[in-house]
């Protein structure tokens, strides 16, 4: 798992896996039937007033199906999931260079795949069957997202292997998941009309500065290693 050839396909995967991730949840979006966390009477999905968790529902208000956007929903989740768990696998490599660097990294991994597995979770557990589970899942998987992230911004700045710059995508990334989760904390109850927009939109924002730091940080993580090959062979 350590070899330069298994850690650039990771980051690629990792890379691409993001941008489907995208893809999969906006195909999920327009296949969804309609209603909300407050009001199920609604038509469609509605960007500032439904959660992500929306598509992931079996069935929505009059028992209609909304099986097409949960698979599609499923597989967003899975994929980035699992592509999160193969990154900090895969990233854990670049700061073995001494006994400070494996330890701080390998608590950073070992965190961040608890992490991916959270979010395999809430794939898995539809709020509309197992309300409880999932809402601990979405808690956990965001807390230990910021762990992890935390950990390795303070890695990649006190080593000089891994070019230190790299380390402000985590750094700002970690900011906007420290304010997500004290939203979440400490925000308006979504059980209100603008509790509820301010808590969904929140959600988006943070969902999709998780998947463009993550991507970026893959692709750049990704370019590192095939310039360390380039020089290995020169």
């Amino acid at each position: 798992m350590n070899s330069p050839f298994w850690q650039k396909h990771v980051y690629r995967y990792v890379f691409y896996g993001c941008g489907l991730f995208v893809l999969l949840t906006v195909a999920a979006m327009f296949t969804y039937p309609g209603g909300t966390f407050t009001d199920e009477i609604t038509n469609g999905y509605d960007f500032f007033r439904n959660f992500f968790s929306d598509l992931g529902r079996i069935t929505v208000a009059g028992n209609r199906s909304n099986i097409v956007s949960a698979i599609l929903f499923f597989f967003a989740l899975s994929i980035a999931g699992i592509g999160l768990i193969f990154f900090f696998i895969a990233f854990r490599a670049f700061f073995r260079v001494d006994q400070t660097g494996r330890r701080w990294s390998s608590i950073g991994t070992i965190i961040g795949v608890a992490s991916g597995l959270c979010f395999l979770g809430i794939a898995c557990a539809p709020y509309d069957l197992v309300f409880d589970i999932h809402y601990q899942l979405v808690f956990w998987a965001f807390r230990t997202f910021l762990f992890a992230v935390s950990m390795y911004a303070y890695v990649i700045f006190r080593q000089n292997n891994y070019p230190r710059r790299y380390g402000w995508v985590f750094i700002a990334f970690a900011v906007f998941l420290a304010a997500y989760l004290g939203l979440l904390e400490f925000g308006p109850e979504a059980t209100t009309p603008t509790g509820l927009v301010i808590q969904a939109t929140g959600q988006k924002i943070i969902v999709y500065v998780s998947i463009i730091s993550v991507m970026a940080q893959a692709w750049l993580a990704y370019r590192y290693r095939s310039d360390l090959d380039v020089a290995t062979i020169s």
